[in-house]
């Protein structure tokens, strides 16, 4: 049966996630609904990355299968969907191509700023404390030597692996913003805010960076902090 990509890009702000849930509105449950709309029809949608409750993707994609003859109908369907989701394109695949186990990689990017701004007001996490940039460099690299994310991710997964392989992990200057940028095959829950919390850590000399890779090894969430916000975290890509 054909099968078709859709490019979405989204504000997660007022959603409970990416994927559909019970008794709470998500992405996927909007871009299926402009669907229904639309085509007349109900598809049933496979997500490529699952992001939280309030994280934003930049790029992020679902696919589908159907005999009926599908065109790129962007367009309309935004004059659908709220505001706040977009679809990019739709566009026709391999019938086998797999939007979640074909992603070879997906990058995220957590934006810290210091100075109050309100335009950048749920897009980027209000923290005005100093931050040592050599020391959350250091704990950026210390990322790059672990596969196993124990750790970092959140209780009450189904996950049935912890590990994960790190391409790329630095903290980076951008505008008014310090920005964690990490790559990888794949994510755990809450993975990059447990990551950035415990580095911030790190950052403002509460703890070593040496203490950061004991917590590695303890693969013992209660260890990471997770407090940072959602709202500083964006899925940036997805790369096939």
């Amino acid at each position: 049966m054909p099968r078709y990509f859709i490019e979405v890009s989204y504000m997660g702000t007022g959603y409970s996630g990416f994927q559909v849930q019970k008794n709470a509105n998500s992405v996927q449950a909007e871009v299926e609904k402009a669907l229904l709309i639309f085509y007349k029809k109900i598809f049933e949608l496979t997500g490529s990355s699952r992001t939280d409750a309030g994280v934003h993707a930049l790029q992020n994609f679902f696919h589908f299968d159907t005999d009926s003859e599908i065109n790129d109908d962007s367009y309309n369907l935004n004059a659908i969907l709220p505001a706040d989701i977009v679809i990019k394109k739709i566009f026709r695949v391999d019938d086998d191509a797999h939007c979640r186990f074909d992603a070879g990689s997906r990058e995220y990017r957590y934006y810290i700023f210091s100075e109050k701004n309100p335009f950048l007001q749920d897009r980027a996490y209000y923290y005005p404390f100093p931050v040592n940039l050599d020391l959350v460099q250091k704990a950026a690299a210390e990322v790059l030597k672990h596969q196993d994310f124990t750790s970092f991710s959140k209780r009450n997964t189904q996950v049935k692996s912890f590990l994960c392989n790190i391409h790329e992990s630095e903290w980076i200057v951008k505008k008014d913003c310090l920005v964690y940028k990490i790559k990888a095959n794949r994510f755990l829950r809450g993975m990059v805010k447990g990551l950035v919390g415990t580095m911030l850590q790190v950052g403002r000399e509460k703890i070593t960076v040496e203490e950061f890779g004991d917590i590695f090894q303890s693969k013992d969430c209660t260890k990471a902090d997770f407090s940072v916000p959602s709202e500083g975290l964006f899925l940036c890509k997805v790369e096939f």
